[in-house]
């Protein structure tokens, strides 16, 4: 008889502490393995720790799980993740799939997986959380649920019938873009485009934009060209530039062709210059308002939701018109400045006009130069008649200076441990010894 249970999809996200109550990481998976007679048997936990680095958790360093928090005896393995065969991980590769009543009463599927903790200490999957079929016509409607153990339930694999992501996509709703993209990357080939055949173009295109770009090039190439458009309108338009000069001529043309006219043509405005330069790194559709806006006007558009952090630092003034490329660049307002300023206050007589801006020419290195030395997070971006055509931004700089494989943790150095975990004994076991079980 079970002495606690735990449903997974309540599972991830929560934090994993150290004995002392230090925060290790978070919980992102359940790893199990199938077994001939008996439920499957929790093997450990797939955990994320500091640098956004995926590693396994041998259940047998758990202490407790909650759905709250997990406790551990305070010993990590850090090298990265990788399943091994026979294991299936909860949420990447189990819910979502479809099993039928061994009673012969139908089918359904898995939304939930509760694990449970048996007398001796160990975890086992116990019951499921069901979704029936639904038996009312109407598109809103859900299909009844149930609770049924392991042993009532039997898998079966329909040739053809792609194995339904949707609660797997609910279980990442809340994950950053960042987090998103390394998840995704971190799925069996064939779930990875399921879930990305189900995901919404703004999650894709978010998840996309942090990627690097032979995994952009991938995922677009498994999609119809039409789902790639739209993939790519919903993207910024230097990261849309970017993974499109990765993409051969002919192919590029065809998905320029498919997308909004009015993204495409940013798009290819983008691809007229180098990508070292500051014309390849920047974004054409920063702020750019008139002189006479005043400081209220200004406030609200940055404070849309949706507008990059380095890019609603400021707004540029120009000459009409105000899209780009814009009339002559008259100068910057940055935030701070107009804080400091009534709002009735117009732009034209605040600006910053001490900072030069930079042609689109200029390489990506003196670009970084420049946000170095006056401590900036944007810098606007002038062609040579003086017109704004864009900005770039901090982390475009970032973006192309760091190596082309720094979202990749394998080959990087483990993060330095924050100051409430220093004391925190971690193991760095040889795969050889295998997992620390």
């Amino acid at each position: 008889m079970s002495t606690q249970r735990v449903f997974v999809a309540r599972l991830a996200g929560c934090s994993v502490f150290d004995p002392a109550g230090d925060r290790l990481g978070k919980v992102r998976d359940v790893v199990v393995v199938y077994r001939r007679d008996d439920p499957p048997r929790v093997v450990g936990l797939v955990c994320e720790i500091p640098g956004r680095r995926q590693v396994f958790l041998s259940i047998g360093r758990v202490t407790s799980i909650a759905t709250g928090q997990v406790i551990t005896t305070g010993l990590i393995n850090v090298r990265r993740f990788q399943p091994r065969g026979g294991e299936v991980r909860v949420l990447a590769e189990l819910i979502g799939r479809r099993v039928f009543f061994r009673d012969g009463s139908g089918q359904a599927q898995i939304e939930d997986v509760a694990i449970e903790r048996n007398r001796l200490g160990e975890w086992d999957v116990g019951q499921l959380f069901l979704r029936k079929p639904r038996t009312s016509a109407s598109p809103f409607a859900k299909g009844p649920t149930t609770f049924a153990a392991w042993a009532d339930v039997r898998e079966s694999a329909v040739p053809g019938q792609a194995q339904s992501a949707e609660q797997l996509i609910a279980s990442y709703s809340e994950l950053k873009p960042a987090d998103l993209a390394n998840t995704l990357l971190d799925l069996p080939e064939e779930r990875l485009l399921e879930v990305v055949s189900e995901l919404p173009d703004e999650r894709l295109a978010d998840a996309l934009e942090e990627m690097p770009e032979d995994d952009q090039v991938r995922i677009l190439d498994a999609l119809d060209d039409e789902r790639a458009a739209d993939i790519l309108d919903a993207m910024e338009p230097d990261d849309a530039a970017d993974v499109l000069g990765h993409i051969p001529e002919d192919q590029r043309e065809e998905l320029l062709e498919l997308m909004d006219p009015d993204e495409a043509e940013d798009v290819r405005a983008l691809l007229k210059y180098r990508p070292d330069t500051a014309g390849g790194l920047m974004t054409p559709e920063p702020i750019v308002l008139s002189a006479d806006a005043t400081v209220a006007e200004a406030l609200a558009l940055i404070r849309r939701h949706e507008l990059h952090t380095a890019l609603a630092a400021a707004v540029f003034v120009t000459l009409p018109p105000y899209e780009t490329p814009t009339g002559r660049f008259l100068g910057t307002v940055h935030f701070q400045r107009m804080l400091r300023y009534p709002p009735h206050e117009r732009l034209g007589a605040i600006i910053d006009d001490t900072l030069d801006p930079v042609p689109a020419s200029a390489s990506a290195a003196e670009v970084a130069r420049m946000l170095a030395s006056y401590n900036l997070v944007s810098l606007p971006v002038v062609d040579q008649a003086h017109r704004l055509v864009g900005a770039v931004s901090v982390d475009d700089i970032l973006d192309y200076l760091l190596p082309e494989d720094w979202r990749s943790q394998d080959d990087a150095p483990p993060p330095p441990a924050p100051l409430a975990t220093a004391s925190l004994p971690v193991v760095a076991a040889t795969r050889t010894g295998g997992r620390r079980r």
